[in-house]
Order: structure tokens, then C-alpha cells, then sequence
């Protein structure tokens, strides 16, 4: 556990110096400044109100406690195992065998399931999946989530300014006299912005690990989670299901397993950790 909080605190220091080194190459301090604060105004809608743009996309439903007393039991008995207040417990009504978390605190904090994961996952199997999500409202994950996002966005907008600017800015003769320093400028504005999408991935995947960890730690059962896995892996293989809208590919990064396909074409760029890596660390915990 120890290893993955420091893993997201070098990560996250990696994303401020590609900031930092970008906009003073732009602007100086005050390039720093203008990203940032950009990027800051940005996300703070998506922080703040991420919890109904998800639920909202995905038409989620309360999840009915006369329906399903036995999920509620379980969260309940989990989010005392892990010292946080109940979360808000809601239903998908899609094939799709899945879950995920949001919310910006443990205190407005939702777990959300499919009625495709209810139909194929047994209780322990279901219950290692919400210990999972929980472990992401314990860990705080969609802070951390919004925080490299921030700096992210900051990086992709100084790198525009540099395209743009290399486009319409300036005369003919003043491009020719900086030619050198514009091309350096480019080729950083190309660079940096990859390199920003993947440090913020790594960073996607080392909470993954973690929520995997805290999540197989509160329900004792650390191959009851990965027999879990392993089935919506499965599933989702199987399923071969495509995004209907960009948002959708955007937060299926909240959800448990990456829901459609085409995701492990490149893992550099992939939200998730190999299934296969997960498995294999749940298995070692239970020894």
C-alpha cells in the first residue's frame, strides 16, 4: 500500500515538472500561472459535479433496498470495516457486468452496479467488487483523479498556445529569426502533452492497485475479488461492447474493468493495469 501512495506522489510530482517546464519555456512564470488557472476553473465543475454527470450519463437508478437488502448489508458492513460513512448505492440497468465509484469525499460518495454484474458474480465475488469501489471513496481517488487532470489539461492548453502561435503568430522575418527556438518549441508542444496522458494513466493504474489492496483487505477475501476480476474480464471480452458517445470512453475509466474493447492495444495509454498483473497480486495477498 505503501508503495503505490509513493508511486502517486512521484507520478504526480513527474505531471507538476512537465507543467512547469512547459510553460516557463512559453511564458515564463506567468505561463505557469495562465495554464493553471484555466485548467483550475475547468475541472472544478467536473470535480464538484462529476458524481451527476456519471450517474446521469449512464441513467443510474437508486438502488432499492426492499429489492436488494444483501448488497446494502454488505456496503454497510464494509464502509464500518473501513471507517467511512455509507455510500449512496445505485443501479445500471445494462448487460454491461460492471461497477465504479464517484463523488468528490467519502461524505458524497456513490457506488454504482449493472445488472449485468448482478447476474453473473456470486455474493463474495459482488462483495469484493464494492469493497473495491469503496477502497477508491477511501482512498479518495476522484481527488486524486481531478488533480492530474487538472495539470494535464493545463499542459495540453500550453502546448495549443505554442501550435497556435507557431501558425499565426509573428511576421514572416521575425518566424526566420526564431526559427531554432520555434521548432525547439514545437517539438516540446508534440512531446510534452503525450507525455502528461501518460504519467496521468500511470497514475490510473496505480490507484487501481491500491483499490484492489484496501478493497481485498476490508473483505478479507483477496481471491474472492480476483475470481471477480477474472469473470468480468470475461465478460467484457465477450461482450465486445463499443462506446456510444466520447463521455462515455472518458469515464470508463471509473469503472472496475475497462468496459469495451480495444483496451489493451497499448498499455502505456490504458487506464487499467493488465488484468492477468491484478489477478496475480490478489492471489499473493491471499498467501
Amino acid at each position: 500500500m505503501f508503495w503505490n501512495q509513493f508511486k502517486t506522489a512521484l507520478l504526480l510530482g513527474a505531471l507538476s515538472g512537465v507543467l512547469i517546464i512547459l510553460g516557463y519555456a512559453i511564458g515564463g512564470s506567468n505561463g505557469i500561472y495562465f495554464a493553471l488557472v484555466f485548467s483550475l476553473l475547468m475541472n472544478f465543475v467536473t470535480y464538484f459535479f462529476s458524481d451527476k454527470i456519471v450517474l446521469g450519463m449512464y441513467g443510474a437508478k437508486p438502488l432499492d433496498e426492499e429489492q436488494y437488502p444483501h448488497i446494502y448489508e454488505m456496503v454497510q458492513e464494509l464502509t464500518a470495516e473501513m471507517q467511512i460513512p455509507m455510500s449512496k448505492l445505485w443501479l445500471v440497468e445494462n448487460s454491461m457486468a460492471n461497477a465504479f465509484a464517484t463523488g468528490r469525499n467519502p461524505k458524497h460518495a456513490s457506488v454504482a452496479v449493472t445488472t449485468g454484474i448482478l447476474e453473473i458474480l456470486d455474493a463474495n465475488e459482488l462483495r469484493g467488487v464494492l469493497a473495491h469501489e469503496l477502497g477508491h471513496v477511501k482512498n479518495r481517488d476522484i481527488l486524486i483523479a481531478t488533480v492530474a487532470a487538472t495539470i494535464a489539461t493545463a499542459i495540453a492548453y500550453l502546448a495549443n498556445m505554442v501550435r497556435w502561435a507557431a501558425i499565426f503568430g509573428g511576421s514572416s522575418s521575425d518566424r526566420e529569426r526564431s526559427g531554432g527556438g520555434m521548432i525547439g518549441a514545437l517539438v516540446a508542444a508534440i512531446i510534452m502533452p503525450i507525455a502528461a496522458m501518460m504519467i496521468q494513466m500511470a497514475i490510473s493504474r496505480s490507484r487501481e492497485y491500491l483499490a484492489d489492496e484496501t478493497g481485498a483487505n476490508a473483505c478479507r477475501d483477496p481471491l474472492a475479488l480476483a475470481s471477480a476480476l477474472e469473470r468480468l474480464h470475461y465478460s467484457a471480452e465477450r461482450q465486445n461492447l463499443a462506446p456510444e458517445s466520447p463521455a462515455q470512453t472518458s469515464a470508463a475509466s471509473l469503472f472496475i474493468v475497462f468496459p469495451f474493447s480495444g483496451s489493451g492495444i497499448l498499455n502505456l495509454f490504458s487506464t487499467h493495469p493488465p488484468m492477468e498483473k491484478r489477478i496475480a497480486r490478489l492471489r499473493a495477498m491471499a498467501k
